[in-house]
């Protein structure tokens, strides 16, 4: 199995008047970054974390490698933000996939509410889980999703890179086919 074709693009959407994504497609490395919207420089968060993801491709190795490329990226967001009180605040999602072709794996490390899919066979997996509050109240079965689809808090995340410290972040492995298509 090898890497057919790769793209990248992101897109400002409905709302926002700058776009605050980014994203790394140098393959066998692909990430992309969300700034939270509206939060102090959503858009220096994001060009921070593609930064130190792509510095760190060299150094994958495993489900432990990719989320220590996310910890590095939480690391300089957050030391960023402690330095320059015009950045307070800000923060990333951040959904990294390392795609071994020996393996014919795929192995993920996930922060926020960004989303890695899977699609095989005419359909669409996902493969990762949102770290919002309506995520949680799906999970917990106190929403359905389609209340969580036009819930007021949707937009509201639990989890993101740079406004601690620490983070936690979630990793997978998944196997992959000729003719899989992964979409971050």
């Amino acid at each position: 199995m090898r890497v057919g074709r790769a793209a990248g693009q992101t897109d400002t959407g409905r709302r926002r008047r700058q776009n605050e994504d980014a994203f790394v497609c140098e393959p066998p490395l692909f990430a992309v970054a969300d700034g939270m919207g509206g939060a102090q420089a959503g858009e220096l968060a994001t060009r921070l974390a593609a930064a130190a993801i792509e510095e760190g491709a060299c150094a994958i190795q495993g489900e432990e490698g990719v989320a220590g490329v996310i910890r590095t990226a939480n690391a300089r967001i957050f030391e960023h933000s402690v330095r320059d009180p015009t950045a307070a605040g800000m923060g990333t999602t951040a959904t990294v996939a390392f795609v071994d072709e020996q393996a014919e794996t795929a192995t993920l490390a996930h922060v926020g509410d960004s989303r890695a899919y899977r699609y095989r066979d005419g359909a669409l997996e996902q493969l990762t889980t949102d770290h919002s509050l309506v995520g949680e109240l799906v999970r917990s079965g106190r929403l359905t999703e389609a209340e969580a689809a036009v819930h007021p808090h949707r937009s509201v995340i639990t989890r993101a890179l740079g406004t601690e410290a620490d983070v936690d972040v979630d990793t997978l492995t998944v196997d992959l086919r000729p003719g899989d298509l992964v979409l971050l």
